[in-house]
């Protein structure tokens, strides 16, 4: 009935759980173990702790409660707290307890923060009222007095350390709603903290105390009451005490909440919003609180915890500074010239100063004086620009100005994307954190500090010529998501009219421009093209044109990916795009005649010899074994472990030969199969790798002109490393073997191996097949974009086998839920698919597959096949 009241659902569960409890202390204590004549050891208070002592709850929270007695436990006692858990369990309630003397108490709260804590939160429920007294008095004289300071500095540092363990951002799309960043678990250190200071009852009393204004009250109480009414939510759909907000229950949550679908943006789309909005909220109010707590605890010009400044610029513009944090001198110092809103934070850049927590709030509260003619002011662009592109570490500065409020006026577009989620199991952060996030990560690509990582993108900054242009470009990239459209078009359009706003030259908008336009080029070219075809390479030089844009486009490229999220980004992604940029760079090269693809063939078969050291007869005969495509397609080092596991099988007269490599440098496992050729093949091998527990991230399939079959496969594991211990490495051989001899076996095993892919439920992904006979001269070139499933790569490798086409290469990218893989293909006999019937065919076979339908049949249709 009232689905937003967090607060009143809260202390309803705890007034409920009062009650029971009261009921089963009186039962316990007056009909199963009633003492008429008690002693004075004889007396037993029960007191909430924790959660429940502030008078929250949700369903399926701890009942925490310590059991309080004046001197050492008496049988009487022992025999009543014994009945009374057992009758708490036997109701179904999840019991946190303690039983502790008065003496014990008082030493276990200083030696412990954990236990000091839960007590501070101690409320009394049932039993010896006078008991109860006197332990809240004993609290307060012999734990509290005197040791309020340490007790702030060690919530602090818990505070942060949980905030590094949760991954320190309140903008993930699947955030931990009690411990994570901007979360309940913040708003109650902040409690904690003024209650240990001032031992008050109650977060209002603190507004008395000058830790709070009536204002931030207000605040305080909204985000509480929302964040415990989606906790409340959470624990009745997930029937556990759940508290991180997973996909597969943010669209029934939105909708118990009475979230309703807007043009461009869904109802879970609205909802997450308003909790990274809620949890920002939390951010700022922790922000004003450790500023005033700073005034009141910390010694003279110091901070709590925090070293004071050690240079102090010489010019300050107008502005103070307060315990080496920057300060605004009046409270109308903004509405005089509101240009000092930007002015504020480029100063703070330039001398590497923080800002004070009370002047970002009236920054945030003067934020309403941009307008028109603030957005116009060339003073005011110039100093935004200056911070963006700073040399020193503008993510930061950006931080603090999109937390003020400050970046979304000045920028309208950016305001737009703050705290959108992305309702996907790819992206991790909301649109505006995965852009400060980018722009944070090319700084420190230009610093040299991820020079291990980006070796190519280290290189190549120094060098280009529109540095403005590629931080600006790296902001603007997503800038037009949540439009209802192209967000790479409408993203290009958003650029040009920023552009000579911010100060950029007609010839910087363009380029811009031109990188948002295209930002996802470079990375669906590299996952999704088989690179070894050279109209490939064309294809994208053409589309590029000119070796300035390349550079920007691959830096722009590489920190997109990795502002994804932790994990998305690995050694193969940097290799794939590392081919990419250096083909397309000895295309796009002025003056320099291309080297032809017989001149590069002749190449890598020359190093391949100087590897090998064999005899030139032996060499040629191996070499006329294989088409030119295949020398295009591998690199020399493959090449080489190629030659030698087939001379190594021939010689012992093998038929089939597998061979399992972890290769570090491209972050995977290559496997290869050298087997005599015949239709189905690759299927069966994929669904083989899939049983061992691997993922096919791409493949190349090659035959030899005497019928043999030699395919090179990239696996990863679930969490996307390569498979690097031996007994796996055999599993995955052995795996391999067995499928190929054994066909039946292999459906049925799939057929029972349960979905490790649960989350994933919570979207739907129609199968979309594309069918391109442009973008190879050689090859019909197939996209299949469908949910990702296990065992995904098998059904459409099987239904490939059906329409009886050859598979030539595969290019597997997974992007969250969402997977796109791509196969070259031509007919039995070597020419692309061109025949209309066919092609509706395969069209039909693979849309089947990628649905899910042809798994289900798989069983009979092998058999069949048979």
């Amino acid at each position: 009935e009232r689905p937003s009241a967090g607060n009143e659902i809260a202390a309803s569960y705890a007034f409920l759980t009062d009650q029971i409890l009261r009921l089963v202390f009186d039962f316990t204590t007056q009909r199963l173990y009633p003492s008429n004549n008690p002693s004075a050891a004889e007396r037993l208070t029960l007191a909430a702790v924790g959660g429940y002592g502030r008078g929250e709850m949700a369903l399926h929270s701890d009942v925490d409660i310590a059991f309080l007695t004046p001197w050492k436990q008496t049988v009487w006692g022992e025999q009543v707290i014994e009945a009374m858990l057992y009758t708490l369990w036997d109701l179904g309630l999840k019991i946190g307890h303690s039983s502790r003397s008065l003496d014990d108490m008082v030493r276990m709260a200083k030696g412990d923060l954990t236990i000091r804590t839960a007590l501070l939160e101690a409320r009394y429920v049932w039993g010896d009222q006078p008991l109860y007294d006197e332990a809240a008095r004993r609290f307060d004289t012999q734990v509290v007095s005197g040791t309020t300071r340490a007790f702030v500095v060690e919530k602090l540092a818990e505070r942060q350390q949980r905030h590094e363990r949760m991954g320190d951002s309140r903008y993930v799309v699947e955030p931990n709603l009690k411990e994570g960043k901007g979360g309940l678990r913040d708003l109650h250190t902040l409690f904690w903290i003024g209650k240990y200071a001032y031992q008050v009852p109650s977060v209002g009393d603190l507004v008395e105390k000058g830790l709070m204004t009536a204002q931030e009250l207000r605040r305080f109480r909204r985000a509480e009451n929302f964040l415990w009414a989606v906790r409340c939510h959470l624990h009745i759909l997930s029937r556990r005490p759940e508290d991180r907000l997973t996909f597969d229950v943010q669209s029934d949550i939105a909708r118990r909440m009475r979230y309703a679908d807007r043009p461009g943006r869904t109802a879970v789309e609205r909802f997450m919003q308003h909790y990274f909005l809620t949890a920002k909220e939390v951010g700022d109010l922790t922000a004003l609180f450790m500023a005033h707590l700073d005034e009141r605890f910390a010694g003279r010009g110091r901070r709590l915890g925090i070293p004071s400044l050690k240079r102090r610029p010489r010019r300050l513009a107008g502005f103070q500074l307060d315990r080496g944090r920057l300060t605004a001198p009046t409270d109308g110092f903004f509405e005089d010239d509101p240009v000092r809103l930007l002015q504020l934070f480029a100063f703070a850049d330039v001398n590497a100063l923080e800002i004070h927590p009370l002047t970002l709030r009236q920054a945030s509260r003067d934020a309403r004086l941009i307008e028109g003619t603030v957005r116009a002011d060339p003073r005011a662009n110039a100093l935004f620009l200056e911070v963006l592109t700073s040399p020193r570490d503008p993510e930061r500065v950006l931080r603090w100005m999109n937390e003020a409020g400050v970046f979304g006026r000045f920028v309208p577009d950016f305001g737009r994307v703050v705290a959108r989620m992305q309702f996907d199991m790819y992206h991790h952060y909301t649109v505006d954190e995965h852009s400060l996030r980018a722009i944070g990560l090319l700084s420190r690509i230009e610093h040299g500090t991820l020079e291990t990582d980006h070796p190519l993108a280290s290189a190549l900054l120094p060098k280009l010529v529109s540095r403005r242009a590629l931080y600006v470009a790296v902001l603007l990239h997503d800038i037009a998501k949540g439009r209802g459209g192209d967000h790479s078009v409408l993203g290009a359009e958003v650029a040009y009219k920023l552009g000579p706003r911010f100060g950029l030259s007609a010839a910087e908008t363009e380029t811009v421009a031109w990188l948002v336009r295209y930002h996802l080029l470079m990375s669906d070219t590299a996952f999704k093209r088989d690179l070894s075809d050279f109209k490939t390479i064309l294809d994208f030089a053409e589309a590029v044109q000119s070796p300035e844009r390349l550079r920007l486009l691959l830096l722009l490229t590489i920190v997109d990916i990795r502002a994804v999220g932790p994990g998305v980004w690995n050694g193969w992604k940097r290799q794939l795009l590392a081919d990419l940029y250096l083909a397309a760079e000895e295309v796009l090269r002025p003056g320099h005649k291309q080297r032809g693809r017989g001149e590069r063939v002749a190449t890598k078969r020359a190093e391949l010899a100087i590897e090998l050291g064999w005899s030139r007869h032996r060499f040629d005969d191996h070499a006329r074994r294989f088409p030119e495509s295949y020398w295009v397609a591998e690199g020399t080092d493959i090449l080489e472990r190629n030659a030698r596991q087939i001379a190594a099988a021939d010689a012992g007269g093998k038929s089939l030969s597998i061979v399992a490599q972890a290769d570090p440098r491209r972050g995977a496992t290559l496997v290869t199969i050298y087997a005599g050729d015949h239709p189905g093949l690759f299927y069966r091998i994929a669904g083989a790798i899939h049983l061992a527990g691997g993922n096919i991230i791409d493949a190349r399939i090659h035959t030899t002109r005497d019928g043999m079959a030699i395919d090179n496969l990239l696996v990863q594991d679930p969490f996307g490393q390569a498979f690097d211990d031996p007994h796996r490495l055999r599993r995955l051989s052995s795996a391999i073997e067995d499928a190929l001899a054994n066909r039946s076996q292999l459906s049925s095993r799939l057929a029972a191996k349960p979905s490790a892919r649960t989350r994933a439920d919570a979207f739907t992904i129609e199968p979309n097949v594309l069918i391109d006979n442009k973008a190879s001269n050689r090859y019909t070139v197939v996209e299949i974009n469908a949910r990702d499933r296990p065992a995904l790569l098998h059904a459409l490798a099987y239904a490939l086998f059906q329409a009886k086409v050859t598979i030539r290469s595969a290019h597997i990218a997974t992007y969250g839920e969402r997977a796109v893989d791509v196969f070259y293909l031509t007919d039995l006999t070597g020419d692309k698919i061109d025949a209309p019937t066919r092609l509706r065919t395969l069209e039909r076979l693979l849309i089947e597959a990628a649905g899910g339908v042809a798994v289900e049949e798989l069983p009979h249709k092998e058999k069949a096949a048979a």
